[in-house]
């Protein structure tokens, strides 16, 4: 598993779409103690409302790792970014990215990284070996977000429902299985680069047995009716071994995104499939909520979607971004054995 060292320093480069910087924006909103500000060039339209520091004012606040925040069109780094960034090993940052394209395979960060001792941290590749599953019972609880298409809110509910259990004062660690919430935690691998038959394995590692009264709440990836992504799903759900989930929806998808011949799953087919498959490694399985994506909607319509669908399934139902997630996480720990 991953760990990269805080504080970071978000690399937003000369981007002039500032919706690129998605991976930036993540770490700021969600870990910005770990932050020490962002670095970026002339004509850069992306902020994060994070302190400007050049590479000397960020080694002198103790920057650990240089951190790329924005995705690049096409997936090549342009010519300027790559001086900048061995500038950073120079300095002694290690650096970490989530770009497709792995900066290792650029001849001149890697040249600097062996030269200089620092770290690469491609987030995207598996960093096994990962060994195969054993599916035998874990201590402590589990909690698992499962969608019902890909781009829901899975990791943002996780990031939510983590974010509130330590708020009261719950033993809780968020297990990244993607590579942004990998990069927003500093910890954990994106299970999509790691081999089929070593995806359950390599979960039961990332969150492995602990004390009785601990939860991982581990972001869920892609979707069990997903054509394309339902492998890493199932994979993902027998590692993770959950003793509870919560089903991630965005209200009104008709169609699953970018696979517009298949229909999204609903969410009484999700939560049948989640528990079904699920009782094959933790057989007191249960759906502890429902995370309800409301962006489409006025606050009041989102008010009335939520309400519907309680109604309709008997379960807590939260938009974490409008609302929180109070009401699961009030379920789930009053149902907590």
């Amino acid at each position: 598993m991953l760990k990269i060292e805080a504080p970071y320093l978000i690399y937003l480069g000369d981007t002039q779409i500032p919706e690129m910087a998605k991976t930036g924006a993540g770490l700021a909103y969600w870990r910005p103690e770990r932050c020490a500000g962002q670095l970026r060039e002339p004509g850069c339209a992306a902020d994060l409302g994070l302190p400007d520091l050049d590479l000397n004012a960020a080694v002198q606040q103790g920057v650990k790792t240089l951190v790329i925040g924005t995705a690049i069109p096409g997936g090549q780094l342009p010519d300027s970014w790559i001086t900048r960034i061995v500038e950073a090993m120079e300095a002694g940052m290690d650096i970490a990215s989530g770009l497709h394209s792995p900066l290792r395979s650029i001849p001149a960060l890697d040249k600097t990284a062996k030269e200089t001792g620092r770290n690469i941290y491609d987030v995207r590749l598996s960093h096994g070996p990962h060994p195969i599953a054993n599916g035998r019972k874990r201590s402590g609880q589990r909690l698992l977000t499962v969608g019902t298409d890909c781009a829901v809110g899975k990791k943002y509910s996780a990031l939510a429902l983590h974010r509130e259990l330590l708020a009261r004062d719950v033993s809780a660690t968020f297990r990244a299985t993607g590579q942004t919430g990998v990069l927003i935690d500093g910890q954990g691998l994106a299970i999509d680069a790691v081999v089929s038959d070593f995806i359950a394995g390599a979960v039961e590692a990332l969150a492995p047995s602990a004390d009785d009264a601990h939860w991982d709440v581990i972001e869920g990836q892609g979707s069990l009716v997903h054509p394309a992504y339902a492998g890493v799903s199932l994979g993902l759900l027998h590692g993770a071994q959950p003793d509870a989930f919560v089903v991630c929806h965005e209200y009104g998808r008709k169609q699953l995104s970018g696979f517009e011949d298949h229909r999204v799953g609903s969410i009484e087919h999700i939560i049948s499939l989640t528990e079904q498959l699920g009782r094959i490694v933790s057989k007191e399985i249960r759906c502890a909520g429902i995370s309800l994506n409301t962006s489409s909607l006025s606050e009041q319509e989102a008010l009335n979607a939520i309400q519907e669908i309680k109604e309709q399934y008997g379960l807590p139902v939260c938009d974490p971004v409008r609302f929180g997630v109070k009401e699961i996480i009030d379920d789930l720990l009053s149902k907590e054995s």
